[in-house]
């Protein structure tokens, strides 16, 4: 199998990487390089930012799909609403990083700090400032969902406090979602009618059902990856009492309802394109069965005791699997939107 991800060792084999090549390393393993952690490094690490291709991979399909179907489209509004659903993201993040640690769940033990050092943990920043930090996103966030409600109306209001509510209930104290299996189709509500929903509003001032339906089988592929980390860390959440929809289902029942999500993701592409709501063209996401044939690989047999490939993100296996796929399939559907788009222009 390919590897999941490049080789941790890379950081190292260069006494003095260049920035770039120290904000690659981040982007594509989530971890900090090693030395000095510069402003930026420091910023994409804290937030994760190496998952943020699946947030804009949800508004390019919201500004794709309004493309296609010819609404009238103000792309002004359309950036600042992709800017903030990322952001938005950036805080979830840190959100969860603050929540799971104040709670317990977060410890020197837990894959969240083996996988990645947990910056609170690592000392990185203190509670206090990864809090400071998720209260200025969320104003941000805040200042940009007043600006689009005035300017396209109170449903603005409801995608962005319907998707903050959401994400800080993933693990916030008392609802903590993820606590009693919530937490994946929680991901399906956000990534899919939310984020590209908001978005499709935010620019457009209108919110049809086929726009509902066009961002389902993206927002099914993202909580794959979900799905997999959650069978990543099912032994040590299953100890902890918190209740995954792995940890509810057992191990094996995870892996298949796993791979059904992916066979959901290209049936449900197609089965739109054959009801004219997507472009015929997106049926290039078949362009990505090669990498599905390795992930349905993976998912087919337990998880192995150490990883066969170079994997600086172990104990996490599942999960890096499905974001590959996810990261290669999205990309061609967004690209058979852009065609799709061009050939009805």
């Amino acid at each position: 199998m390919a590897s999941v991800a490049p080789d941790a060792r890379t950081a190292t084999h260069d006494p003095r990487p260049s920035l770039a090549k120290r904000w690659r390393y981040v982007l594509a393993t989530t971890n900090p390089p090693e030395g000095h952690l510069d402003p930026v490094s420091k910023w994409l690490y804290l937030t994760r930012a190496g998952v943020l291709p699946m947030t804009l991979t949800s508004a390019a399909v919201a500004g794709l799909v309004a493309a296609y179907r010819n609404a009238s489209v103000r792309w002004g509004y359309f950036a600042i609403a992709a800017l903030g659903i990322v952001l938005a993201h950036m805080a979830n993040n840190l959100m969860n990083d603050l929540f799971d640690v104040q709670v317990g769940t977060d410890t020197a033990d837990y894959p969240r700090n083996l996988y990645s050092p947990h910056p609170v943990l690592s000392g990185v920043i203190t509670k206090r400032g990864l809090a400071l930090l998720a209260v200025g996103v969320n104003v941000i966030c805040l200042a940009i969902m007043i600006v689009l409600a005035v300017a396209q109306g109170w449903p603005v209001i409801a995608f962005a406090l319907g998707g903050f509510l959401l994400s800080a209930a993933y693990t916030a104290p008392p609802l903590r979602l993820k606590k009693h299996g919530l937490g994946e189709p929680t991901v399906v509500i956000v990534w899919g009618p939310l984020m590209v929903g908001g978005c499709y509003y935010a620019s457009t001032g209108t919110i049809p059902g086929a726009v509902v339906l066009a961002s389902l089988p993206y927002a099914i592929l993202c909580t794959t990856v979900l799905m997999g980390k959650h069978i990543d860390k099912l032994a040590w959440d299953s100890r902890d009492g918190t209740h995954t929809l792995p940890v509810i289902l057992g191990e094996r029942v995870a892996r298949r309802v796993t791979q059904g999500m992916f066979v959901g993701f290209y049936a449900g592409v197609v089965a739109l394109v054959i009801a004219r709501v997507l472009p015929v063209a997106t049926v290039l996401v078949v362009l990505s069965l090669p990498i599905l044939r390795r992930t349905w690989a993976a998912f087919s047999q337990p998880k192995p005791d150490v990883s066969p490939v170079p994997n600086p993100v172990w104990p996490l296996w599942f999960a890096p699997n499905a974001f590959i796929l996810t990261r290669r399939a999205g990309s061609l559907l967004a690209l058979g939107l852009v065609i799709g788009a061009i050939a009805k222009v």
